[in-house]
């Protein structure tokens, strides 16, 4: 087409038309269909969209200096074409760099979140290996500081369980043949031990709550419930003693036997004598030295009124069993924002390189429809790039 004008038109035609002498070839070797993979994929990805955004600015140019003989403001208009191919080769250049520093950024981000990952895997081991020593600290801070009486607790129950242990083991054999005389089936202690081991220790701490309940009504002085619990403990002593301390010193009469030459007789007053002292004996012994104060914190649990201590202060040094976790994840917490930050920038400098390549070639496209930039360049962070409403809406107000 251009070949077939005179001189003077085609000189014309060729200023005005000059993207077509080279786009073709611009286009062709930026897409690079004929070069290996892997250099056609470096050129698609740094070269391509570059040579569109050009082509574009050559052929605004072109029509945007056509129309400054009827605009006003002429050199004005024309500062700002320039001033778009500035932002156009700030942008590509921003865009060939921007490639270097996403990767930068996606290995800064990697590496620090491996680091915080193995990190926290080594604070967590570090709390569970160090479970045993914190809860040494923690009994430790008990017995030193005033607070809930743990220790007691933890005697009393043990104590509880052993005394039924000892019973179960007396009384099994009795107990074995009065089930078998009701049902008329032979049972095997094996299947008696387990149940009445639950229940003997039932039997026990039952018998400490009442002397410990006895004891608090002492202290108030209240005498109608002293004497309506003494009665309550009366019957305790006489089930324990006849029930089980009685078979516990029957088991002893053989030692008896053997010491007084076989003709010992012990009877039902002696045996309900030492069955009683030996009540006396254990109950008082395990209630001044631990069950005193284990009793009661027992109670408060089973009956969910919860725990006073003596002290309303709590141990300053008394620390959470994963202290070093805590400690990790509460900094994690105050780091969120950073975190926030930093992943704003990684996808800031993955999406706003050729964001910004498109921008300035729509600059150059609102620059020829509205005479101004549409795109304030360079974009600063992912929240500087404005939504489609915000974009419609400037783009009214630079029309009006």
């Amino acid at each position: 087409m251009l070949e077939q004008t005179t001189s003077l038109t085609q000189v014309l035609l060729s200023i005005l038309f000059f993207p077509l002498y080279f786009q073709n070839e611009f286009v062709m070797f930026a897409w690079g269909a004929q070069d290996p993979t892997w250099l056609m994929v470096l050129k698609r990805v740094f070269i391509l969209l570059p040579t569109l955004a050009f082509l574009l600015g050559c052929w605004a140019s072109v029509a945007s200096f056509l129309t400054i003989i009827v605009r006003q403001e002429r050199l004005k208009f024309a500062s700002a074409i320039l001033v778009t191919w500035w932002d156009l080769g700030r942008a590509i250049l921003s865009m060939w760099g921007g490639v270097f520093r996403f990767f930068l950024t996606l290995g800064m981000s990697i590496f620090v979140t491996a680091k915080v990952l193995v990190f926290g895997i080594w604070l967590l081991i570090q709390d569970i290996l160090l479970i045993p020593f914190r809860v040494l600290l923690q009994l430790g801070s008990g017995i030193i500081r005033p607070g809930v009486p743990w220790i007691a607790v933890a005697l009393t129950l043990v104590w509880s369980l052993f005394e039924a242990g000892l019973f179960t083991y007396v009384t099994a054999p009795l107990v074995r043949d009065t089930l078998s005389n009701l049902t008329g089936d032979d049972l095997s202690i094996a299947f008696i031990r387990f149940p009445l081991y639950l229940f003997m220790a039932f039997i026990v701490l039952a018998s400490y709550a009442v002397l410990s309940t006895w004891t608090d009504t002492v202290k108030r002085r209240d005498i109608a419930n002293i004497i309506k619990i003494g009665a309550i403990e009366l019957v305790a002593l006489f089930v324990e003693v006849v029930f089980l301390y009685r078979e516990f010193v029957d088991s002893l009469v053989p030692w008896f036997a053997q010491h007084t030459s076989g003709d010992f007789e012990l009877g039902i007053v002696g045996t309900l004598l030492i069955a009683g002292l030996t009540w006396l004996g254990i109950r008082g012994m395990s209630w001044f030295l631990f069950a005193k104060h284990g009793t009661p914190t027992i109670m408060a649990i089973i009956q969910g009124t919860g725990i006073r201590t003596k002290s309303s202060t709590k141990s300053s040094i008394t620390k959470d069993t994963f202290g070093f976790t805590h400690h990790f994840i509460t900094q994690m917490k105050k780091e969120m924002e950073w975190t926030q930050a930093q992943g704003d920038q990684l996808l800031g400098s993955f999406i706003l390189p050729p964001l910004q390549v498109v921008a300035a070639s729509i600059n150059f496209l609102s620059l020829l429809i509205l005479s101004n930039h549409l795109f304030k360049i360079p974009f600063g962070s992912v929240k500087e790039v404005l939504d489609t409403k915000a974009l419609i809406e400037n783009v009214y107000k630079k029309a009006s």
